[in-house]
């Protein structure tokens, strides 16, 4: 190497150096690589950290000989002002030669042989490639346990914050929801994702657990909403039963008006559902189920209310429409009977039997809806002609 190469060569492998130490010392404080130097690894990550670790050795080991050759070049160049032709050579040897000796390791006597094993001997750019090919290893190693845990480990963190809150609603409302197991199964799989992250298969459960605990969260807040508030929805389901009663009372007027009227089914007769909405708030008044139960009892029953009564309005309406019904065919009958009569055909035998028939079925109590109305379809078409 020339002087003005050889300068350029040290001081390229001086920044080289020190960008390699600087990515070294970032390693060492990656807090996934510190969190797993001192953990209880097992399964598919254990044999994935340990090929890491002889990669890191391997690491380790090489930049020491590496920065050894750096440590004599930079020496041999210190020693003259104007380095002459036999530093040059030497500089020439360190730092484009096969400068960098790798020792053989030392193995366990089992698996030692008789005969040596050789030095490896690397140039510069040689071992910077193998440390870069092990601190790749090793980096990915760590990406993908990053990429678990990242994933993995907030929902652990916020099903967890979830049975806490779940034990602070149970405390509160004095009963238990029956968690334990799942706060096992809880513990176990943090567990597992700790100490084998490329192994455990955990989401599944996870998201069975996330879940469960939702949905008993949620039903602890209704249990514990409904007991603050029991007696006032009490009353106001007191309320709401007067107004079934109120509403199937209607219905039964309607139907009792109707009745003498229209022809109705035996169906048709109205049905009260209050005895039993009531002899279900009355039970749910000496009830000791936990407070969870007792919260859905009473938000069915609420539902179950608002539909009677809905019911039973809806039936009263539809009976009194009934009465309309027979108002509008008669309505419809005598427009046909005054069409009749500016045809000409108010005379006409067939015409007038089918007038006659739909009249008898109109006015007469009670009348047959159904009937009736064939009869006025049947009148229309006789005095169109059949059409």
């Amino acid at each position: 190497m020339s002087r003005e190469a050889a300068e350029y060569a040290l001081r390229a492998r001086a920044d080289e150096r020190d960008r390699i130490s600087g990515d070294l010392l970032d390693l060492e404080s990656h807090t996934t690589y510190q969190v797993l130097r001192g953990a209880s690894l097992r399964g598919t990550t254990e044999r994935r950290w340990t090929a890491t670790q002889d990669s890191l050795t391997t690491l380790w080991r090489l930049n020491d000989a590496y920065r050894a050759v750096l440590r004599r070049a930079e020496q041999i160049r210190a020693s003259r002002a104007r380095p002459g032709a036999e530093q040059l050579a030497a500089l020439t040897e360190l730092l484009a030669g096969s400068s960098v000796v790798l020792r053989a390791a030392a193995r366990p006597v089992e698996q030692r042989s008789l005969i040596p094993q050789a030095d490896l001997r690397l140039t510069l750019d040689e071992a910077v490639t193998r440390m870069d090919a092990a601190f790749r290893e090793v980096t990915s190693a760590l990406n993908d346990v990053d990429a678990v845990w990242n994933g993995v480990l907030p929902r652990l963190d916020g099903a967890d914050a979830d049975l806490r809150e779940i034990h602070d609603l149970e405390n509160e409302l004095g009963e238990s929801a029956g968690l334990t197991v799942e706060a096992g199964e809880l513990a176990r799989l943090r567990t597992a994702v700790l100490e084998d992250p490329l192994g455990a298969t955990v989401e599944p459960h996870l998201d069975r657990l996330a879940r469960l605990l939702a949905s008993s969260r949620a039903e602890l807040d209704l249990a514990i909403t409904v007991k603050r508030e029991f007696a006032a929805r009490r009353e106001n389901l007191v309320a709401a039963l007067d107004l079934v009663r109120a509403a199937e009372s209607e219905a039964r007027l309607a139907h009792g008006a109707v009745v003498v009227k229209i022809a109705l089914p035996p169906q048709a007769q109205p049905r009260s559902r209050v005895g039993a909405l009531a002899g279900e708030l009355d039970a749910l008044d000496v009830s000791a189920d936990p407070w969870v139960v007792r919260a859905k009892r009473l938000a069915r029953l609420e539902d179950d209310t608002r539909e009677a009564a809905e019911q039973a309005r809806t039936t009263a309406k539809a009976l009194y429409g009934l009465i309309s019904r027979r108002d509008e065919l008669r309505g419809r009958l005598g427009a046909c009977e005054a069409m009749a009569a500016r045809k000409g055909l108010a005379e006409d035998q067939a015409v007038f039997e089918s007038f006659a028939r739909a009249h008898r079925l109109l006015w007469n109590a009670p009348c047959d809806l159904t009937k009736a109305a064939a009869a006025v379809e049947n009148y229309q078409r006789a005095i169109h002609g059949g059409k």
